[in-house]
Order: C-alpha cells, then structure tokens, then sequence
C-alpha cells in the first residue's frame, strides 16, 4: 500500500496542475463566447433586410452559443471538483499531523444512554468520529455514526475485506467523495422519498395516448392553417380546448409542479453518485452485495433516475408562461409529463430509499476505507474462538499521538475480569478507552491500533461517566445505579465485555467497597469478561476468593521531587499514590 503522506502530497500537485488548464480553458471559452456574439451582431447588422439569412446567422449563433455554453458549465464543474479534491488531500495531510480538531465532531450522535458511547470519546470534540469522518453527505455522516454504534458482531470479516479494498482505491474514494460534496440540493433525501411514496396520482390512463393524438392535429390544423385551408380561429377554439382539458386538473397540476423543483436537483445530483459506484469493478462480497442494491429491471439506476430528472426538469417547465400556454393548450404536454411521472413512481418508487441507502452506505464506508488507507501499520483481529477474550500486543490508542503514546500488550481470557489500579493521572482511564475502543473497531471491520489482535467477537457495554439529572431529579449516586442495573440485565442477554470506570463513587467508601465487591461477583458469576478500574485496594482482595479475577496496575515514580509516569501496564497492585504530592507540589497542603 501506498504511503499515505507521499500520495496526498502527489495528487495535490497533479490536482494543482489540472486546475491550472482548466481555468486557461475557463478564460478561453469566455473569450470564444463573447466573439461568437459580437460576429452574431456584426452578421446580424450586415445581412439586416436579407431575411432568410439574418435568420441563418441567427440560428448558427444561438446554436454554437448554446454549446459553448454546456461546454463552459461542464468545465466549471471540473475546476469546482478540482478544488475540492485538493482541499480533500490537504485536509489528509493535516489529520496526518493530528490536526483534525475543525472537521465536524457530530455532537448531535451523542447519547447518554447507549452502551458505550458516551464513556469512549466515540463523538466531539476531538473524538473518534471527528477523526474517522470524512463523509459529505449528511446520510452519509449519520450512517456512520449508526454503525459506531450499531454494537453487533455481524459478518466482520465481510467488513474487513470490504474495507480492505476500499483502502486501495484512494482515487476512486477520492472522486466519489468530491462529487458528493459538490452535491447540495436544497431538499434532504428523507424528504424526496417521503414525497414519492406519499404521492397520490391523478393522471387517467387516457394521458398515455391522448396527448399523442391532441399533439398530431395540433401539428396538422397548423400546416392546413399555413397553406390556407382553415381559419386562425379553428387553431385559436383548439388552443383553448387544450387549455380547457389542462385546466381541470389544474390545481393538482400546480401543486405536483412546485414539489418537483427542487427534488429534481437532488436526483440529478445523486446521479453522478451512482454512476461512481455503477461502473466501479468491487470484488469483496459486501461491496458487490450493495453494488447490486442499484440495478433495475436491468438497466443501470443512473440511466433510470436521470431520466427521472428529465422528467421532472420537463414538468419544471410549466413555470414558463409560453410553455403553460402553448406546450400545454396545443400539445398536452404537462399532463403527458406528469402521467409519465406518475408512471415511474410506480415502477421505481419502493428502490429510492434502496438508492439513497447505497450512497450512503459508500459515503461512510469510504471514510472507513481512508482511515485503513491512513494507517498502514495498523492491524486487523484475527477472529477466534478458543479460550481468548482479547489478546493484544503494544496496543495504542488511534487519537494519542504515535511519538507520545505508549504502547502495551494485555491478554484477557473469556472469562477474566481485570482489577486495574493505579496513581491519578497514571494511564488507567486511557487503557480502558483503548481496549473498548479496539473492540469497537474490530466490530465494525476497522483494523486497531496494536501490532497484533487476536479476538473472539463480542458487545461491549461501558459505565465510565455518569451524570446526575436536576431535571429529572435524579441524584449522581441514583444514575450510577440505573446504569449499573442496565449492564446486570444486558448481560444476562448476550455476551458483552464490561468496562467500568470507579463506580459507585456517589456513596461513602465503606459502602463503596461492600457495594463494588458485590458488584464484581454478581458480573463474575454470569461468565461476564471486563476491566474495573479503581482507586479502592480492598477490591483487590477479592482475586484471592475468585480465580476470573486478576489485578493489574499503572504506577507513578517520584523521581527528584518530580511525578513520573511510564503508563506500563503491569500485573499486580499499585502501591504508589500521588494525590497527597500534589496536594504539597501545588502548595495545597503544607508538608
């Protein structure tokens, strides 16, 4: 796999280059359009009095005109691409720094309740989501978020290969990514889905042919009228009968006319989208799986729903006064849209939200597969089924920075729960955030932070912080035993590995230790796997009565009236304290 580093640095300097032609290309195209009008004006002024010509120079020059101008939007697009795929690889290179802080933190994904996520640092500021995400579609954004925290042991090895082969194909990612921010419909896809299959049709079946049949002796009472076989007024009496007809649904007509504006652009915007996933050769099976989710009726879903837009762009066009008149009073055209309409609804309107799921499900699949690309060193568990929890060696947490952090090994059996103490500050906290972590990431098909993992699949439920609620009335001591009670009954559903952080913390230190004691035994004896960390060295003694239990430390060393930490984990009790030091290093306390 490429370096990360070097690829970024590569494509921002071809992207550079490209948008340098392109902006020459801009500049020429103004150019070439301006002369194409000041020769239709010269043509006009020379030839005025030659009808048929001064028509000729006319229609030559709206013609070219109309080109240059399809040419001119399409090379907007290219530069507008452009300069995102540059930003993209510059916002790669300074996460690769550790500067992601100003990338989104999807605050909006916290949850106090769920089993995890508020206890890891799983959303914002400076969070695990703010560093994985670079979704650009609000769908997108939202789907990974859900499978953070979807908390499942589902087809990991699917997941793993999937992102595997997203890894590799950077620019591919990339151009996916780019188009999808370039994308920015003024209506959400939950609103043009609830749209469509709300809809109630109005069009009769007649409109699939009478427009047909309306349209031809429109065409026919026009050339009799020319060669001065019928009156004005014969076509001025069909004009109206063909107004009369429109006017009837008229009311129905206008209000399915200003819903189709602006979901329009979604559709077309989107199309670009699968047109990127269509034509992209997968090979890992969940990727195929969700290709497939976009085929229909064997055609491609980009020729389908661009075609859509089509339609919708015709019915759009009811807002001209001319074609309101004509388009409809001579040609029926905006009933035969609208049954048209009406028609694919019907036949593709229950695979929209299939559609809109695919694109969201490659949006933030594609942030999962930049983060592998990222992280290279970084390794996938190996899935087991024997006697091992987890067993990981120099285990690191993904957010602290690599020339800083130190790395550890641990191996946690199926039935083992750690008792981890240690001095403030020490490092106890940071390793329960990275071992839930990597059983987050192992779940969802991430590789994790750690030279090797090996790993037998399981949920993982968290109490780590707590908050009281004067709301809800309800005391600190009160919400610890509330989530305390929601782990004892979620384990007694599913395998789960447990991590707590000094819990019952609300009550006296007697009460605490009895409390958390009982507590231990009760996860101990339902088979339950977990880390505690605690202050309490009673807790300790339990491991002599339980042979699940087994002690672990983090200590700290004053070394030349300075606090030192080495954030080892070790096997053991901790017997080093440091709160009373820093009482005295911060003149707190005197000696």
């Amino acid at each position: 796999m490429r370096d990360p580093l070097s690829f970024y640095q590569e494509e921002i300097k071809s992207y550079q280059g490209q948008l340098e032609m392109v902006k020459k290309k801009l500049l020429a195209s103004s150019t070439v359009r301006l002369v194409v009008f000041m020769l239709a004006v010269v043509g006009v002024y020379f030839l005025y009095g030659n009808t048929r010509m001064v028509l000729v120079v006319m229609v030559v020059a709206i013609a070219i005109f109309l080109y240059l101008v399809s040419r001119h939007t399409d090379l907007q697009y290219k530069r507008d691409k452009l300069k995102k795929l540059i930003s993209l690889n510059e916002t790669e290179i300074k996460v690769l720094n550790r500067d992601f802080k100003d990338l989104p933190a999807g605050w909006e994904f916290r949850d106090d309740t769920h089993f995890y996520s508020q206890d890891i640092d799983l959303f914002g500021k400076g969070s695990f989501y703010q560093y994985l995400n670079r979704t650009s579609l609000l769908e997108g954004g939202q789907l990974l978020a859900s499978i953070l925290k979807e908390n499942t042991t589902d087809r990991i090895v699917g997941k793993q290969e999937a992102l595997k082969e997203l890894a590799q194909i950077p620019d591919w990612r990339q151009d996916f990514s780019a188009t999808a921010s370039l994308t920015s419909p003024e209506v959400t896809t939950q609103t043009a889905l609830h749209w469509i299959l709300n809809y109630t049709p109005f069009v009769p079946g007649i409109m699939r042919v009478l427009p047909w049949v309306f349209s031809g002796l429109s065409v026919l009472f026009f050339v009799l009228l020319l060669l001065g076989y019928l009156p004005a007024s014969v076509l001025f009496y069909w004009l109206m009968l063909g107004l009369v007809i429109t006017g009837v649904y008229t009311k129905k007509m206008t209000k399915l006319v200003s819903g189709t504006g602006k979901v329009q652009s979604l559709f077309e915007q989107y199309n670009h989208l699968l047109r990127a996933i269509e034509f992209q050769e997968f090979k890992a099976g969940l990727l195929i799986e969700k290709q497939s989710e976009i085929r229909s009726h064997g055609k491609r879903t980009s020729v389908v729903l661009k075609a859509f837009a089509g339609l919708l762009a015709d019915l759009d066009q009811n807002n001209n006064l001319l074609y309101l008149i004509f388009g409809n009073g001579l040609f029926l055209r905006g009933l035969h849209t609208a049954f048209k309409v009406e028609k694919w609804m019907d036949d593709h309107g229950g695979s929209v939200g299939r559609w809109f799921n695919c694109i969201a499900f490659f949006d933030a699949y594609n942030s999962m597969g930049n983060f592998v690309f990222n992280h290279p060193a970084y390794t996938f568990p190996i899935l087991r089924e024997n006697g091992i929890c987890i067993k990981s060696r120099q285990a690191g947490h993904p957010l602290l920075d690599p020339k800083k952090c130190v790395l550890n090994d641990y191996e946690i059996g199926k039935t083992d729960f750690f008792i981890i103490t240690g001095a403030n500050m020490a490092g106890k906290s940071t390793f329960l955030r990275t071992v839930s972590l990597q059983i987050v990431m192992a779940n969802i098909g991430l590789p994790v932070c750690a030279e090797s993992m090996e790993y037998s699949p399981m949920k993982l439920i968290t109490s780590m912080r707590t908050s009281d609620s004067l709301t809800d009335d309800a005391s600190y001591f009160f919400s610890e035993l509330k989530r305390l009670k929601f782990i004892v009954d979620e384990i007694q559903k599913d395998t789960y590995f447990v991590v707590l952080d000094e819990i019952l913390k609300g009550t006296n230190s007697t009460d605490k230790a009895i409390g958390s004691r009982k507590f231990v035994e009760r996860l101990v004896s339902s088979g339950a796997s977990g880390i505690i960390a605690t202050h309490d060295l009673s807790l300790c003694e339990v491991a002599k009565e339980l042979s699940q239990i087994k002690n672990y430390y983090f200590d700290a060393e004053i070394v030349d009236n300075e606090l030192y930490f080495d954030y080892t984990f070790k096997k053991g009790i901790c017997q080093n304290m440091n709160a009373s030091f820093l009482l005295r290093k911060m003149d707190i306390i005197k000696e």
